[in-house]
């Protein structure tokens, strides 16, 4: 442990994990996984621990890398989590490597970031996203993997189109990817492409506080408390996106597929009795965001970050929510499910 600790390029790696994961555009909650290669090791994220905790504390798994690697050519299902090649001596709490522990170690590059970009989101959306892609990344090594379930199955999508030097990806519904000889390069790449996507969003209209008390009264939900959140309602437009459907996975786990809309004049507490399970968010078109009472931190980040989507697109534009069967893949993924219950940090 003092080796990889030690190690210059593991703190810098540490240190700019925080820095985005402090910053919603890039990160929300526990989404993302950064990783180091180092001496046959591959030391990647923690499966639901959150990069703004990088500094401090460890949240980063070993992992044998070479068995990982054989595991996933040869099919081997451990490869879906794997914990079975994890370095158990350096690893004392126990953590379990990120889902997208494989990614990592497809990749050569020594460092590799995966970040839920808001602005990469914007565009990875979108039906035609490959083609509508191509002139704002000219010049960059990169290549589009159109939706695939995270894990092994993106991981054997990714190689099968890979390139020789390519070191970006736009993963279709979901993110972005970048590697590097070192955490500089890697992070240069990151800010690139967000820069060359950046797609200002539309200001929105502020909530309707008192609308949002009536319709929470006698019930268990509270009006979000991130302003910006309230844009999903409160503009027009990003509320028209926001019906179409899930536009990635993270969505889906934290929140649920789609949205729970309540009518004008409706109530929270009438809405959930006619569900099977209260849901996370409640849309209230015109006036705002509820969030039941005990939405998890990951949650409400993930609410916050469907208005920072949603104000970046147009239901005009050819866009491609995830289908239904992959909503269900991902609401019944083990994996998922895990990393959906681990504690957020404390304040």
């Amino acid at each position: 442990m003092t080796a990889i600790t030690d190690d210059p390029e593991f703190r810098a790696l540490c240190a700019y994990s925080a820095r985005i994961g402090g910053d919603p555009a890039v990160i929300q909650g526990a989404g993302g996984n950064t990783s180091l290669k180092r001496d046959g090791t591959l030391w990647v994220k923690a499966s639901g621990t959150w990069l703004s905790e990088a500094e401090r504390r460890m949240i980063m798994v070993p992992v044998r890398l070479d068995p990982l690697r054989a595991a996933l050519a040869a099919g081997d299902p451990r490869a879906e989590t794997a914990a079975d090649f994890v370095v158990a001596e350096d690893n004392p709490s126990g953590l379990r490597p990120s889902i997208e522990a494989t990614l990592h170690a497809a990749l050569a590059h020594r460092v590799v970031v995966h970040v839920h970009c808001v602005e990469t989101i914007a565009w990875a959306a979108r039906a035609d996203a490959e083609a509508a892609l191509a002139p704002r990344l000219a010049g960059l090594n990169w290549a589009f993997i159109p939706y695939i379930r995270p894990g092994p199955p993106l991981t054997r999508a990714i190689a099968a189109r890979l390139a020789p030097g390519t070191d970006v990806l736009i993963l279709g519904n979901h993110g972005l990817v970048a590697g590097g000889a070192d955490t500089a390069a890697a992070a240069a790449r990151i800010a690139e492409v967000a820069s060359r996507l950046r797609r200002a969003p539309r200001p929105a209209p502020p909530p309707d506080l008192d609308h949002l008390a009536a319709a929470a009264a006698a019930s268990d939900y509270v009006a979000a408390a991130d302003p910006l959140t309230h844009a999903i309602a409160t503009d027009a437009r990003a509320l028209a996106v926001a019906r179409l459907g899930s536009f990635y996975p993270d969505h889906v786990i934290f929140l649920g597929p789609g949205i729970v809309e309540i009518a004008p004049g409706g109530r929270a507490a009438e809405i959930v009795r006619a569900l099977p399970r209260p849901p996370v968010m409640l849309v209230v078109p015109g006036a705002g965001v509820l969030l039941r009472r005990d939405a998890s931190a990951g949650a409400a980040a993930l609410a916050r970050c469907l208005a920072d989507v949603t104000t970046r697109l147009d239901p005009e534009e050819p866009l491609a929510p995830l289908a239904a069967a992959a909503e269900h893949e991902l609401m019944h993924w083990e994996a998922e499910q895990y990393r959906k219950a681990q504690p957020a940090p404390r304040a």
